[in-house]
């Protein structure tokens, strides 16, 4: 099982972008690190893998901790770097399996984390909770539609290649 994953920085009002590798990514704040390694005043780390999930860490010039969303919680389950993702984040509107005694432990499938990580670049939260909830959109096309939203579209879609 592979992902796709890449790092897009925003200096002023220009966008680049490259291929990031997660190799040793372990927990939340180690995806921070990837992107405490490049410049920029909005930093995201987009990460899609086999049409499961889409996750979105994103680390602001000055900030510490990295902030994070994941379109599916129950990827969680069966994708290690998901559950990297979700392992610190609540899911977005609380957690309907906690008082499910019969439910497995696993993830809901809503998504997980702040909604509104995209929201002042283009996307309010309410919008990406439709992308996640709409059938038949993938976590690719979640991930582009952020990305033409915030003006970094084109540079998204070469990585993509």
């Amino acid at each position: 099982m592979s992902y796709f994953a890449a790092v897009l920085m925003r200096s002023g009002d220009r966008w680049k972008g490259e291929e990031a590798s997660l190799e040793g990514c372990e927990s939340l704040d180690d995806l921070g690190d990837v992107l405490r390694d490049v410049a920029g005043d909005v930093r995201l780390l987009l990460i899609e893998q086999d049409d499961e999930y889409a996750a979105i860490v994103r680390l602001d010039d000055g900030e510490d901790e990295p902030r994070a969303f994941l379109s599916d919680g129950h990827a969680a389950d069966e994708y290690p770097m998901a559950a990297v993702v979700a392992e610190e984040l609540a899911e977005v509107g609380g957690d309907d399996l906690e008082d499910d005694e019969d439910a497995p432990p696993a993830h809901d499938s809503a998504p997980f984390g702040e909604a509104d990580v995209v929201e002042d670049i283009g996307t309010p939260a309410v919008e990406l909770i439709a992308m996640c909830e709409h059938e038949g959109t993938l976590p690719v096309d979640l991930l582009l539609a952020v990305c033409e939203k915030a003006g970094c579209g084109e540079v998204f879609e070469e990585l993509r290649g």
